[in-house]
């Protein structure tokens, strides 16, 4: 049997662009789905925010017509909003929660009810390690993540025995969002403090001594939208080099 086809949201780079090639490589009709119009570059692309319910309903419609039956459904958009609890801006934890769990909520519904009436499918939401590990500065993106896992795990209960869902929880991943935490973006060595670690924001360094590739969490995210993981449901798996000690 053919590989089930695949929606990835947050498709345009990064790692939903690694899970997209991932998927592809595996044999997946895949389509990228992103607000940012560049995923219109990368074969089957579709524009729409996972913010808007009726966009998403429209773009999982228009990636059935397009590539067939849904059967795997991968979120990754993000966004990041950096800043102490007390210092940052109104809008920083609206806007991580409209994309992290509001995002979740949209496609889960509309790919999930269609999975559902098929009788299989899997959804993979990639969160991240500060879920479930206190991040000085980053409380709006962290509460934001525990809640889409939790709204993941939730689809998974309500979806089973026919769907299954998980999680893949990266910690620092070389993309475009992470570089534009360092002082220089372009710096090769810039990912030398992550992987020290910084005590004073009580935070620890990376025993495996690099930070991920985006193609190390697609391999992750891969491994749970296959077969080979057809036993495993409301799970969580960090890829972060050891960065949260196992927690």
């Amino acid at each position: 049997m053919s590989p089930a086809a695949a929606l990835v949201t947050g498709g345009a780079q990064g790692i939903g662009a690694a899970v997209g090639a991932a998927l592809a490589a595996a044999g997946h009709p895949v389509v990228l789905l992103d607000r940012d119009p560049a995923v219109r570059e990368t074969g089957h692309g579709l524009v729409a925010d996972v913010t808007d319910a009726d966009a998403v309903e429209r773009a999982v419609a228009e990636a059935e017509r397009t590539v067939g039956p849904l059967g795997v459904l991968v979120n990754a958009a993000g966004v990041l909003r950096t800043g102490t609890v007390l210092d940052a801006g109104h809008g920083d934890l609206a806007d991580c929660l409209a994309v992290h769990a509001g995002g979740v909520w949209n496609t889960g519904r509309a790919a999930g009810r269609r999975m559902a009436g098929r009788g299989s499918g899997a959804i993979v939401t990639v969160a991240s390690d500060a879920a479930r590990t206190p991040r000085a500065a980053m409380g709006a993106y962290a509460a934001s993540k525990a809640a889409s896992v939790s709204l993941t795990r939730t689809l998974g209960l309500e979806l089973a025995p026919h769907v299954r869902c998980n999680v893949v929880c990266p910690g620092a991943t070389d993309t475009a969002m992470q570089r534009g935490l360092w002082a220089d973006p372009s710096d090769p060595d810039g990912a030398g403090p992550v992987v020290a670690g910084a005590p004073e924001r009580f935070r620890l360094g990376i025993p495996l001594g690099r930070i991920a590739e985006p193609a190390d969490v697609a391999a992750a995210v891969a491994f749970l939208a296959s077969d080979a993981a057809r036993h495993i449901t409301m799970q969580s798996l960090t890829v972060d080099g050891g960065a949260s000690l196992g927690l």
